[in-house]
């Protein structure tokens, strides 16, 4: 199953993905108990949601909606930084015992098809196409062997990156914040609809040439690993969003750099997951 987040005529709303044309909207009685997506997980109701949008539920063509986020209002967004050997190579870093672990504002996340907005105060925005986790139990101390049993569903992410904000101290926190430079989307396959995430490939496009292209089984710390690591300091909860980590072939690191620009189309691609496109913007 695809669940998707999206506004009709103005109005927040949610659904069950049919394809890039279309998809069937939760009914008004339905919303009415569950607001929004992260509600449902919450309320481990997928799957009623699919049934009831499927035999009730208008559906809505594309054309007539503007998607969000797939999870438009995260309580956390949690970041992991240099989990592709490739990638640590590129940067010139040390491995590291333990995942950098950095966060996100929910203000931070765009959707598929959105104008991907380049800040105006940097000429060194990065992309770095991920595959984001969406937790669907929450809970402290999650032992590794238990983790998949918490995960809601999977989708694409792109870290969009003032790669000189980044890098002002040691902490990402600047760089990785400009409102709306986190494209999510364009929607969340189950965990079920996913039976094997190492048999996944993450592929980035910017202009068609493709910069990044990895399988999923190239991660350093696995999903399983993140999930036992971030529930040890903190609770997981419903809806909380994981971006796994970028693989080799950022723009920074190419020579010579090639950074985003308005005009440029930038798409990250991952098996199962769709494709997630964005133009670039100037920032308003």
């Amino acid at each position: 199953m695809r669940f998707v987040s999206f506004e009709h005529q103005g109005q927040a709303s949610y659904g069950l993905w049919k394809d890039e044309s279309a998809w069937w909207q939760a009914p008004a009685e339905f919303q009415a108990r569950l607001p929004d997506l992260k509600a449902v997980i919450a309320a481990g109701q997928l799957e009623a949601l699919a049934q009831a949008a499927q035999a009730q539920g208008a559906l809505r063509q594309s054309a007539d909606c503007r998607l969000l986020p797939v999870i438009p209002n995260p309580g956390k967004v949690f970041c992991v930084g240099l989990n592709y050997k490739s990638h640590v190579a590129e940067m010139k870093r040390a491995d590291s015992d333990y995942p950098a672990i950095f966060t996100r504002f929910a203000d931070s996340l765009t959707a598929h098809g959105a104008p991907l907005p380049k800040p105006a105060s940097t000429q060194r925005f990065d992309f770095e196409g991920e595959l984001a986790v969406i937790i669907g139990q929450g809970g402290r101390c999650i032992s590794q062997a238990d983790a998949f049993k918490h995960i809601a569903g999977y989708a694409c992410f792109n870290d969009g990156s003032a790669r000189d904000w980044q890098r002002h101290t040691h902490q990402w926190t600047p760089g990785k914040n400009f409102p709306a430079t986190g494209p999510f989307g364009p929607f969340m396959a189950t965990r079920e609809a996913i039976p094997d995430v190492n048999a996944l490939t993450l592929e980035s496009r910017l202009n068609g040439q493709v910069m990044q292209h990895a399988s999923v089984t190239d991660l350093i710390f696995t999903l399983p690993v993140i999930i036992e690591y971030l529930s040890g300091f903190t609770s997981l909860s419903p809806g909380d969003v994981i971006a796994t980590g970028t693989p080799g072939g950022v723009g920074d690191k190419r020579e010579p750099p090639v950074y985003m620009k308005a005009g440029d189309v930038i798409e990250v691609e991952i098996t199962g997951l769709g494709t997630l496109r964005n133009v670039v913007s100037d920032a308003a």
